[in-house]
């Protein structure tokens, strides 16, 4: 019998299947934050401050591997004051409670007052559907949402969406966010509703309240034209009903805010923001954020990511103090302010700007330097009359 009777060609040995490019994004941002340590979701706040300044990819980057910013604050011994107040969060909820009794009996009514019908009859009380959004995970609730906006808009009911999940993607992250509410009308129309608890007086609230609400309204109409884009029928409205109390008491008011501006801003700024992967991949080896890790070393991993610091980070943005400390440390003008920035063109530090002003350096000819002379001339000659006045 030949000894090649029954024998066949060695077996190969199974591959090791190589990580998708998703799955090892994944891993190097949980590493970006530190074993063990969980997420920070994105919320529509955060996208609208990281709209407003594209260009920190220190921001970018943290955000999209969910570092906690609070916490990596405190840990660069810079611990930042931003955020609501506990008491502000009570509030706020114990408001959102109230106008959202009786399966929203109040809210639908203001809606349809401050928004009118368009040949919708008003809901009656009780009869607006409230469907249970409840599902596993953050991917869960969204799917789940998308399938009740899709049932709401085919029944063609009012229906009203408690805290519904929305996604978005952000610099090739994905993010999950949860409006207050979203209510669908008969008529197939979807419309954002933000409920606050500053107070609207004598029918207006406070312009940078205002502002800010409507930037954050604007990322969840977004978010919610994504899903609009697969339903038949459905449209996406681009104005908002801001719901706050009315003057000194607890009673809800509400108000039209169209978001159309800051929803353009916002769509091309996120659009700007250079992808995940990329800030990831310029990182030296080892870069770590987690707040175990001493604060010589913390510090170093965040200088390593460029960042875009100006004033309206303080009220933005958990790390504005450790940003402004850096950039005064090294001179920037951006520490002035944006505007301040833009007026100084090729001048990059105060010294630089200093310099210029008193003749020791920069070109005549150049008309920032010539601006800045005369300038120190005009002072220096008010300051010389006050003396003589003296």
């Amino acid at each position: 019998m030949s000894d090649s009777l029954g024998s066949g060609p060695e077996p190969t040995p199974p591959r090791a299947t190589a990580p998708t490019p998703v799955t090892t994004l994944r891993q190097q941002l949980a590493e970006l934050r530190g074993p063990a340590v969980a997420p920070q979701p994105l919320d529509a706040r955060a996208l609208a401050a990281l709209a407003a300044n594209p260009g920190c990819k220190r921001r970018a980057l943290l955000d999209g591997a969910g570092v906690n910013k609070t916490a990596l604050a405190a840990a660069l011994g810079s611990p930042s004051a931003f955020g609501q107040s506990q008491f502000a969060f009570m509030r706020g909820n114990a408001f959102e409670a109230r106008v959202k009794a009786d399966g929203g009996t109040e809210l639908m009514r203001l809606l349809y007052e401050r928004m009118g019908g368009a040949g919708c009859e008003a809901p009656a009380p009780g009869e607006t559907r409230v469907p249970d959004l409840s599902a596993a995970g953050p991917e869960g609730r969204a799917a789940r949402t998308a399938l009740a906006l899709r049932e709401a808009t085919a029944a063609g009911a009012w229906t009203l969406l408690d805290h519904p999940m929305l996604a978005l993607e952000v610099a090739g992250s994905p993010a999950y966010l949860e409006p207050d509410a979203v209510v669908v009308r008969p008529d197939g129309h979807w419309t954002v509703v933000e409920i606050k608890s500053f107070p609207m007086i004598d029918g207006s609230a406070d312009a940078a309240k205002v502002g800010a609400a409507a930037r954050q309204s604007a990322v969840y109409v977004l978010a919610l034209e994504r899903v609009a884009a697969k339903v038949a029928g459905a449209e996406v409205r681009h104005s908002v009903l801001l719901v706050c109390p009315k003057d000194f008491s607890n009673l809800p008011t509400a108000s039209v805010v169209d978001v159309r501006k800051q929803r353009s801003v916002t769509r091309r700024q996120l659009e700007r923001l250079t992808r995940i992967e990329d800030l990831a991949a310029a990182l030296p080896a080892g870069t770590t954020f987690d707040v175990e890790r001493p604060a010589e070393e913390l510090a170093a991993a965040v200088d390593s990511v460029d960042a875009a610091y100006a004033p309206e980070c303080l009220a933005a943005c958990e790390l504005a103090f450790h940003c402004r400390e850096k950039a005064r440390a090294a001179g920037a003008v951006e520490a002035l302010g944006r505007s301040v920035r833009g007026e100084l063109g090729g001048l990059t530090t105060i010294g630089e700007v200093l310099a210029a002003a008193e003749g020791a350096a920069g070109d005549p000819a150049d008309p920032t330097v010539a601006a800045l002379r005369r300038a120190a001339a005009l002072r220096a000659e008010a300051l010389a009359t006050g003396a003589g006045r003296c």
